[in-house]
């Protein structure tokens, strides 16, 4: 069973000082696969991160809201996080498992944070992965681009050596028509 994985796509992250990477079309795509995973009665998991320590990201204030341009429903799983990786001291892995989920289909924001840090979480507890290529986002960094940085954390996951799950790093279109014979 697969499950869709929404990283940290909140409204505090979206503001003209944090202008992301391509964010209209990687909100329309994650949007497109929402859509079909719920077609397909398969799990979508709403990652948010609540950031209280650091005095940002403050539980319903609207810097954690999720983005108002993503489509979600009533029976879509929402859970909470404190790190960067989604996994730690959350319920994620026990809902996965509570589904009977053994891949992740990962898109969201910060590529180089968040998004990274949750890949890596996965691969370490064997899950099978897909990063949706052009589904993640970030802002410009003080050395790199937000464009460079995608395409670099694309390559590295592309590289890396896989656990007994495996990753795989494909476009959202690609993936689509894989996994969904609707979509052409």
């Amino acid at each position: 069973m697969k499950a869709l994985l929404i990283i940290d796509m909140q409204q505090g992250s979206f503001t003209p000082m944090f202008l992301r990477y391509n964010a209209e079309a990687v909100i329309e795509k994650i949007n497109k696969l929402t859509e079909e995973f719920r077609e397909a009665w398969m799990p979508v998991i709403f990652i948010q991160h609540d950031g209280s320590a650091q005095g940002e990201f403050r539980p319903f204030t609207q810097e954690w809201e999720l983005l108002p341009e993503l489509v979600r429903m009533p029976n879509d799983i929402i859970i909470g996080k404190t790190a960067n990786d989604a996994f730690y001291e959350t319920s994620l892995d026990s809902i996965l498992k509570e589904h009977d989920v053994d891949e992740l289909v990962i898109t969201g924001c910060a590529t180089d944070f968040c998004v990274d840090a949750t890949v890596k979480g996965a691969l370490s507890r064997d899950y099978q992965i897909t990063v949706i290529k052009d589904g993640h986002t970030t802002a410009n960094r003080p050395h790199i681009t937000g464009l460079l940085a995608v395409d670099y954390f694309n390559m590295l996951w592309e590289n890396m050596v896989p656990t007994r799950g495996q990753i795989k790093v494909e476009s959202c279109r690609e993936f689509l028509a894989e996994n969904f014979s609707r979509v052409s």
